[in-house]
Parts: C-alpha cells; structure tokens; sequence
C-alpha cells in the first residue's frame, strides 16, 4: 500500500490482530497497528449505512480507545462515521426477511455469483459495501483465512481484498484445508 490516502473497508479482524489477540506474529500485529493509524491520519473508510460494521467492531472493541490501537481505531470510526471526509456510509440491502431482532447477513449488494454460495454470512456485509460502491474499496483483512480461499472469486466479481499479513494468512489457509 503507497502513501496516498487509503480509502478502504476494514474487516473486524484488522482491529482485533492490531491489539495483540489474534495469535498472530508481530510482524502482523505492527503492520495491522501501522494501517490503521494510515487510515485515522490521513484515511477514509466505507462503512453500511444500517451499521451492521460498526456494530461488529463496537462488540469486539472498547469505545473508550484503549487499551490497544484497534480500540483506538474503533473510537475513530465512532466518532468520525458521519463527517464525510473521513466516512463514507453505503446503502446495503438485506435480501428477504430478517427475522425481528437478527441482522440480515444476505444484501442484493453481495455477487450473484455461484462460486461465493457458501461465503460467510457475517462476513457478507463487508463484500457489499464494497460492491455498494461505484468507487469498489478494497477490503483489508488480517487474520480470517476464509478469505484466502474466495479469493479469486471475489477478484472475478471485482471485489479487491488487501491481505495486510499474506503470508501468514496464507499458511493458516493451506493448514487448515489440508494442502501442504
């Protein structure tokens, strides 16, 4: 990633890896910490416009921004989601009925495409953020090695993943798939 400002959607797992608690290398941890400072410096991130993001970092980080840079990042996004220079909030349409209480985790934003049938449902809201958009912000993961593997799906359906630990990420993938 150059020096431009990075404008991107930020997968829950960046916040988590830049505070030290996903079993990650530091090397992972530093390059998770030193994007997300990118970003509340000089960034801008893309968010839906039902919350549904900011409520994921909301449950797994604290609002007072400590103790670690992803609390930090969280407080950021708090307190910056509506000024547009920082924030962009995408409308994201959940497909059928949401059951009262749930969040919909199925949008018309998400690809029609037969190879994704099986993507996370949690997962889903960031894709259609970025498919929301006529700009198509890259998505930026650290430790969800899911990812790894739709990887060239979502690249056919223009969907850009920045893999901000690759090689760590790629490792876990072949682990955990059974491909050595």
């Amino acid at each position: 990633m150059s020096g431009s400002r990075l404008r991107c959607v930020v997968d829950t797992n960046v916040a988590h890896a830049a505070n030290g608690r996903a079993g990650v290398s530091d090397a992972c941890v530093a390059e998770c910490i030193k994007t997300l400072r990118r970003i509340t410096e000089n960034g801008h991130v893309f968010l839906d416009n039902r919350g549904l993001i900011f409520d994921e970092y909301r449950g797994k980080r604290s609002l007072s921004g400590q103790p670690g840079a992803g609390d930090m990042f969280v407080k950021w996004v708090h307190d910056h989601q509506y000024n547009l220079t920082w924030c962009t909030l995408v409308p994201i349409t959940p497909k059928g009925t949401v059951p009262r209480g749930s969040p919909p985790t199925d949008f018309e934003e998400f690809p029609d495409d037969p190879e994704l049938e099986g993507f996370h449902p949690k997962d889903r809201k960031f894709v259609a953020v970025a498919a929301g958009h006529p700009e198509r912000p890259p998505i930026l993961e650290a430790t969800d090695c899911k990812w790894w593997g739709w990887n060239n799906a979502l690249k056919k359906c223009r969907i850009q993943v920045e893999f901000l630990c690759p090689k760590e990420i790629a490792d876990k993938y072949r682990e955990k798939m059974g491909e050595m």
